[in-house]
């Protein structure tokens, strides 16, 4: 399997899931702490939102490259 194929397949399994759950979350730790003994750390969750355009353009360019690699 070409590397254009594994893109193409790539990318339209991210714009599926993309499309299916919308949202995706993650943790960052964002600040720590040493003072002494005493260690503090402080964790973020963050919430990207995937825009529906980018889901289907995601889509669009997997299968475009699909079919450009045909011939």
């Amino acid at each position: 399997m070409s590397n254009i194929k594994i893109v193409a397949v790539i990318l339209i399994i991210a714009g599926v899931l993309g499309l299916i759950y919308g949202q995706f979350t993650f943790t960052k730790e964002a600040h720590e702490a040493k003072l002494g003994p005493l260690e503090i750390h402080v964790k973020e969750k963050e919430t990207v939102n995937v825009p529906t355009w980018a889901g289907i353009g995601a889509i669009a360019a997997g299968v475009i490259l699909l079919l450009k690699n045909r011939k």
